[in-house]
């Protein structure tokens, strides 16, 4: 069946679209995942979910499989600050988030999708998601996963686009990767004149003896990761920035993206061959 749909967002579609696409033997669709809150501030309060929506909608293209409405809110009580201070973060509970997916996961599969794949663009929302994943594979037989685009410790296939060093965290808060994506996604978003250089570290009622330099739960003691320890953003980056932004380029922010989107949708040609048995199709909620 040839593919004649206008869009690949599916609020851009009606019914007879969705049949048509489901009906050509295809049931992928990608969630945007991600969260609002302050990012530095240079970057918009929207970075993660920007991030997570034009991946989605490259990829889509790409891949020729549909995007959902993002789930935008995510678990950020860390970047919430002091009352009364603007930084506009906006924050449900980890019991919230679940729920939110859980939802929009069973409303889909309802609907005839397979094959959900959310793309997630808030590290923090995955300490609180196992158990809605969890819950929806074990109940429905859905394929379910979630798409990480960020670097953070682990740059991989962007790692050579990347001029920070190591110790100026390229895929950290606010750095140089979240900087050139914004700056390739809507360059008006981002203000360089309130950008600054800034290195995690550990919260000031930790011991001397116990170090960290980026936003990580973790820290060190005598060199050594074992400890994990419940920390605001506020505590470990005083600007909401950890490393250096300052050689973030649209032109980096650009290729971020066509690499991310070009992995995810070779990704999704091979989930294509997965065998996937719904057990239980129907969403009954109850009000």
């Amino acid at each position: 069946m040839a593919d004649t749909l206008h869009s690949r967002s599916l609020m851009d579609l009606a019914p007879p679209d969705l049949q048509e696409y489901l009906q050509s033997g295809k049931d992928t669709i990608l969630i945007p995942l991600g969260s609002v809150e302050m990012h530095g501030y240079h970057c918009p309060l929207g970075t993660d979910i920007y991030n997570a929506m034009e991946v989605c909608k490259r990829t889509a293209d790409k891949a020729g499989v549909l995007y959902a409405p993002p789930i935008w809110s995510g678990y950020s009580p860390q970047h919430l600050r002091e009352p009364e201070n603007g930084m506009g973060t906006i924050t449900v509970s980890g019991d919230t988030l679940n729920r939110l997916i859980y939802d929009v996961a069973r409303s889909l599969i309802h609907h005839g999708f397979n094959r959900l794949i959310f793309v997630n663009g808030h590290t923090s929302n995955t300490k609180v998601t196992d158990t809605v994943f969890r819950r929806l594979r074990y109940e429905t037989g859905a394929l379910v996963g979630m798409f990480k685009p960020y670097g953070e410790r682990y740059l991989g296939i962007i790692e050579d686009l990347m001029e920070n060093p190591e110790e100026e965290t390229p895929g950290w808060h606010a750095s140089e990767q979240e900087t050139s994506i914004m700056m390739a996604y809507r360059p008006e978003n981002v203000n360089m004149d309130r950008a600054v250089i800034a290195e995690g570290h550990a919260p000031g009622w930790l011991p001397e003896s116990f170090k960290k330099n980026d936003a990580n739960p973790d820290a060190s003691f005598k060199g050594y990761e074992y400890f994990y320890f419940p920390m605001d953003h506020n505590e470990m980056a005083d600007h909401g920035v950890i490393g250096n932004p300052f050689r973030a380029t649209a032109e980096k922010g650009n290729a971020i993206f066509e690499r991310f989107s070009d992995y995810l949708a070779e990704a999704l040609d091979e989930l294509a061959t997965v065998p996937v048995t719904v057990k239980q199709r129907e969403f009954v909620i109850k009000a």
